[in-house]
C-alpha cells in the first residue's frame, strides 16, 4: 500500500542581488565555514531556500555558487554553510579567505520546491552537508513551537564531519555514521528499518544530499511504500542543486 500525498504549491519569496556584510565566521567542521551575513534589504526566506554568492576579480571575471540557508526565517542574519570543494573557486575563497567585515554580492532567497512552511508534517532525510537546509527547518520548527511536525534522519561518514551535529542530536535526529560506530550502533548506512519508525501517513519526505545519497534514500522511501509524489529531493554538487 502506498501513502499518497498531494503536492502543496507554496508561494516562496524571491530576492534579487544584494550586498551582504559578513557578520560572523566560524569553522566547526574541517574544510568548511559557517558564514553569518547581514543582507541589505533582505527578503525573508522559507526554510529550504538558498542564496547565490558571486565573487568578482579585479579583471572583471566573476564566479558564483549556490548555498543552502541554515538559518531560520526569524533569524536577523542569513547563515550559510560552505564546504570547501577541491578546485572550487568560490568555496575556496569563502572557506579560506573571508573575514568579518567583508562585503559579498548575494542573490536570494531562491527556490520554491524544496521548502517547508512550518505547517505540514515532514520526514527530513539528509546526507553529509545536505543536512544544512534541514537545519533551517529544525530551527524554524523550534521557533514556532512545531517540533512535533518533524522527524529527522541524517547520515555522515563520521560525527566530526556532520555539520550542526550537536544541534541535530539535541533535536532528536536519528544520526547514522558510515565510517565509525555511533552510540550503540555500528558503522552502517541508512536503511529502510531506520526510516520506517519515523514515517507517518500524511507526511512529506524532504531528502537532501549528494546525487548518490539522494537516489538511495529516495529508493528506500519508495520501497517502504511512500508515494513518489510525497518525496521532494534536493541534490547538490557538480550534478546539480545548491552546493550546501
Amino acid at each position: 500500500m502506498t501513502d499518497a500525498q498531494p503536492q502543496r504549491r507554496l508561494r516562496a519569496p524571491a530576492g534579487g542581488w544584494r550586498t551582504a556584510t559578513v557578520a560572523g565566521v566560524s569553522r566547526p567542521v574541517a574544510r568548511s565555514v559557517e558564514l553569518r551575513l547581514d543582507v541589505a534589504d533582505r527578503v525573508d526566506h522559507l526554510p529550504g531556500q538558498h542564496y547565490v554568492v558571486r565573487l568578482t576579480a579585479e579583471d572583471g571575471y566573476t564566479a558564483q555558487r549556490s548555498y543552502s540557508v541554515a538559518s531560520a526565517p526569524g533569524d536577523p542574519l542569513v547563515e550559510l554553510f560552505v564546504e570547501r570543494l577541491d578546485e572550487g573557486e568560490v568555496s575556496g575563497y569563502l572557506v579560506d579567505v573571508v573575514e568579518p567585515g567583508d562585503v559579498l554580492d548575494v542573490r536570494g532567497p531562491i527556490g520554491g520546491w524544496f521548502v517547508w512552511d512550518g505547517e505540514e508534517p515532514a520526514l527530513l532525510v539528509g546526507g553529509g552537508s545536505g543536512v544544512v537546509p534541514l537545519v533551517a527547518m529544525v530551527r524554524h520548527a523550534r521557533d514556532i513551537g512545531g517540533e512535533d511536525l518533524l522527524r529527522v534522519a541524517v547520515s555522515a561518514r563520521t560525527l566530526a564531519e556532520l555539520p550542526y551535529a550537536d544541534e541535530l542530536v539535541a533535536a532528536g535526529a536519528l544520526v547514522v555514521t558510515t565510517r565509525e560506530p555511533h552510540g550503540i550502533r555500528p558503522a552502517a548506512r541508512l536503511t529502510a528499518m531506520d526510516l520506517l519508525p519515523l514515517w507517518e501517513s500524511g507526511q512529506v519526505a524532504l531528502v537532501c544530499g549528494s546525487t548518490p545519497f539522494a537516489e538511495s534514500a529516495s529508493q528506500l522511501l519508495v520501497g517502504m511504500g511512500v508515494a513518489p509524489a510525497a518525496i521532494r529531493v534536493e541534490r547538490f554538487g557538480p550534478s546539480g542543486g545548491p552546493a550546501v
